[in-house]
């Protein structure tokens, strides 16, 4: 979270845990809305109607835009606006890319430290996201497949590469919900990852190379050349 620097010698404010709670909402429910694509790309996001909306002061509306900002899912301009932040094909595509090489290249190191807890904690989040599915909960089951993946990739050990996967796997997710324009099967995403989980509780490193690389080069379709690329 970024904060503006207090002056030197003087105390920085205090922050009321109602404030932070009354941000983390607002924040949570524009990713929501960013995220699914009910707030449209390069809409404007205005304080003063979100700070109505949400009844809470401009200053927290403006904390939470500046989370926003940080995920890359808003763009905002100094003393003149925020805004919803383009979804790109192009973008699409490179990051997952970028996906593939972070999740894929890390499988050595990921399997050194993999363990029963690891495989328990992945199929608890499996569990949840399968109930968002038969909830027709698409943000949850984004949510919880985002989840997923961090916890699988934090077993590598990579703390500074999370960040950069984190804002990978959301902007991926937002793209391919709003490429999709229709209703999606959601459980069938959720199964999607059934096989990872059989691949990681096997020890089986190159299996889980495959599938882990067939399961990220087919969240969106781009046409054969991704999907070649993606081969081990």
């Amino acid at each position: 979270m970024v904060a503006e620097t207090a002056p030197r010698h003087a105390a920085a404010p205090a922050v009321s845990k109602s404030s932070g709670r009354r941000s983390e909402t607002v924040f949570g429910e524009l990713q929501r809305e960013i995220v699914l694509g009910i707030a449209r790309p390069e809409s404007a996001l205005i304080e003063l109607d979100l700070a109505k909306r949400f009844d809470c002061s401009q200053g927290t509306v403006r904390e939470a835009l500046m989370r926003l900002n940080e995920e890359g899912l808003v763009t905002r301009l100094p003393r003149r606006r925020t805004s919803v932040a383009q979804c790109r094909p192009a973008d699409a595509r490179v990051l997952i890319e970028l996906r593939l090489n972070i999740e894929c290249d890390s499988i050595d190191r990921l399997m050194r430290r993999a363990d029963d807890d690891l495989d328990r904690v992945l199929h608890g989040k499996l569990n949840d996201m399968r109930n968002a599915a038969r909830d027709a909960d698409e943000y949850g089951l984004a949510a919880h497949d985002r989840a997923f993946h961090l916890a699988l990739f934090e077993a590598a050990d990579l703390p500074l590469v999370t960040p950069i996967l984190r804002r990978c796997l959301i902007h991926v997710h937002r793209f391919k919900i709003m490429k999709s324009g229709q209703v999606r099967d959601l459980e069938e995403t959720a199964e999607r990852h059934v096989p990872i989980l059989d691949a990681l509780r096997a020890r089986d490193p190159l299996r889980l190379s495959e599938v882990l690389r067939h399961h990220i080069s087919t969240i969106v379709d781009f046409g054969p050349d991704l999907t070649e690329r993606a081969s081990p």
